[in-house]
């Protein structure tokens, strides 16, 4: 097979894909300007989820639950004055949730936006803050019934919870919680920006037919294979350059580590085929170059809704995160997010890269035929 063809090829792709600016204004400004602002809301670089809490120092139980949020490593815990100011800092965005305890109630007013990420995940620590609390006032109450002073109760609790926290559970193979901020945003918005420009520029593989390109390659001396190799080499490189970009400007820029760089290699590299693969099918399928960009980018938008690239994939249910796994934005939103936990290999995300093989050589083999019948014959 000749590289001189296919190069060619590849350039002339390349050419006029840059001379496209609204591809190159999603593809160079749109993802880091979509991190920036989702990632700020999500906690930002420090991943610490901001919360606002109303509490009277003077009340025992209230104090206790601030104490406790305030030792969480995953809170910024800020006091407000009432709780018409939570409701509004959590309607403004500003917080991710509020915690409003009224002295003397043991019922807590908890505020939040139901369809937030980082108010699920504050809700989260707020709930194992109040059980703690809780367990030490039952517990108290359990020891004075049993006869022990208030004091003696307090010191039987207090040893109790010292001997307690010698126990510690150790994560063997499960999640070990969901990165918020820019850790977050990052991987999230490389699958989507990924896929959506990857299918976007599939308009370009539709006019190469309409003006005749691939017709007057194949005139020359130059096979089918070559024209095959060389456009789907030129989406793939349109693709990796996106992710590569996405991947180097947010380390950068926002401070994201994308953890083992063989492991990030091979599972962005194999959601690159998975998105060539859907680029060629799409470019040989639809026969006008506006076609292209009204089905690509919507349909890029619906899987990466389903894979959690545009919020958690808690957030969708059950039922939708369980029906996301059947495309591969899950799957590679999973392994990319299971390599930023520290110490984590390639060894971890073996089951996902192995999914996504198989889904890539799935999509390049339906592009293939696809392009060979409708295309290659074509012209």
């Amino acid at each position: 097979m000749r590289p001189r063809p296919i190069s060619a090829l590849v350039v002339a792709n390349i050419k006029r894909q840059t001379r496209d600016r609204v591809g190159l204004f999603f593809m160079v400004v749109m993802p880091f300007v979509t991190i920036m602002f989702v990632g700020l809301a999500m906690g930002g670089a420090d991943d610490k989820i901001p919360v606002a809490v109303v509490a009277q120092d003077s009340d025992p139980t209230a104090r206790a639950v601030l104490e406790q949020l305030e030792k969480s490593p995953s809170l910024e815990v800020r006091r407000a004055d009432s709780a018409d100011e939570v409701r509004t800092d959590v309607r403004r965005g500003t917080v991710a949730a509020g915690l409003v305890m009224t002295p003397g109630s043991t019922e807590f007013d908890l505020v939040l936006t139901q369809t937030s990420g980082s108010g699920m995940a504050a809700r989260s620590e707020i709930d194992v803050a109040i059980g703690k609390v809780s367990a030490v006032q039952e517990a108290t109450r359990a020891a004075e019934k049993a006869g022990a002073t208030p004091q003696l109760a307090e010191q039987y609790v207090a040893e109790a919870q010292a001997e307690g926290g010698a126990v510690a559970v150790r994560n063997s193979g499960g999640d070990d919680g969901t990165p918020s901020g820019f850790a977050y945003t990052a991987p999230a918005n490389l699958l989507l920006f990924t896929f959506i420009n990857s299918m976007a520029v599939a308009a370009a593989l539709v006019e190469s037919r309409r003006i005749g390109m691939v017709r007057r390659t194949l005139a020359g001396p130059v096979s089918k294979g070559v024209v095959l190799l060389g456009e789907g080499l030129s989406r793939l490189l349109v693709a990796a350059a996106q992710a590569v970009m996405i991947i180097i400007v947010s380390s950068l820029m926002f401070g994201v580590s994308w953890g083992d760089p063989l492991g990030v290699g091979i599972i962005v590299g194999l959601f690159c085929l998975v998105a060539t693969g859907a680029a060629m099918l799409v470019g040989a399928l639809v026969n006008n170059p506006q076609q292209a960009p009204a089905i690509g980018p919507p349909l890029g938008i619906v899987l990466g809704m389903l894979g959690g690239c545009l919020w958690p994939k808690e957030v969708a249910g059950e039922v939708l995160a369980t029906v996301g796994y059947a495309f591969p934005h899950a799957w590679a939103m999973d392994g990319l997010l299971a390599l930023t936990r520290p110490g984590t290999g390639i060894g971890a995300v073996w089951q996902e890269a192995a999914v996504l093989a198989g889904m890539a050589a799935l999509s390049l083999g339906v592009a293939v035929v696809v392009f060979r019948r409708r295309a290659l014959q074509a012209a």
